[in-house]
C-alpha cells in the first residue's frame, strides 16, 4: 500500500498511459515517418552533395587540361614568333646587304663615268690647247714666209686625190 502513496510510482503510470495514448493515437508512425523524411532528406542532400563534388571534379580537370593546352600553344606560338623574328631579321640582313652592294655598285658606276668625263675633258681640252698650238704654229710660220713648201706639196697631192 505503500506504493499507492509514492508518487514516483504515479509518475510511473502517468508515463506508461501517456505512452499508451500514444501508440493507440499513432504518434509513434509519425515519428518514424518524420525521422524516415528527415533521413530521406539527408539522404537527397548528400546525393546532391555527391553530384555537385563529382561535377566539380570534373570541372577542375576539363579545366586543367584546357590550362595544359593553352600553355602548350602559347608555348608554340612563342616558338614560331620567335622563329619568325629570326626569319624576318636574316632576311633584313640580306636585304640590307643587297641595298648596301647596289649602292656600292651605283657608286662605282658613278665613279667611273666621273672618271670617264674627266677624261673626256682632258682629252677635250689637250685637243683644244693642241689645236691652238697648231694655230699659233701655223699663224706664225705663215707670217714669216709667203709659201710654206709643205703647205704647197699637201695642196698638190689634195688636188691629185680629189680628181
Amino acid at each position: 500500500m505503500d506504493l499507492l502513496t509514492d508518487a514516483h510510482f504515479w509518475v510511473g503510470i502517468a508515463f506508461v498511459v501517456f505512452l499508451a495514448i500514444l501508440i493507440m493515437a499513432g504518434v509513434h508512425k509519425f515519428a518514424w515517418k518524420a525521422l524516415g523524411d528527415a533521413g530521406d532528406k539527408v539522404r537527397a542532400q548528400l546525393d546532391e552533395a555527391n553530384r555537385l563534388r563529382e561535377e566539380a571534379q570534373a570541372l577542375l580537370a576539363r579545366i586543367q587540361s584546357e590550362r595544359e593546352q593553352s600553355e602548350k600553344q602559347s608555348a608554340e606560338i612563342l616558338a614560331n614568333a620567335e622563329e619568325q623574328a629570326k626569319r624576318m631579321q636574316v632576311e633584313a640582313q640580306e636585304r640590307l646587304a643587297e641595298q648596301i652592294e647596289r649602292r656600292g655598285q651605283l657608286a662605282e658606276r658613278r665613279i667611273a663615268t666621273a672618271e670617264a668625263q674627266a677624261a673626256a675633258e682632258v682629252k677635250a681640252a689637250a685637243g683644244d690647247l693642241a689645236a691652238q698650238m697648231a694655230e699659233h704654229v701655223l699663224t706664225a710660220r705663215i707670217a714669216g714666209a709667203k709659201t710654206d713648201p709643205l703647205i704647197d706639196a699637201a695642196i698638190g697631192q689634195l688636188a691629185g686625190k680629189l680628181q
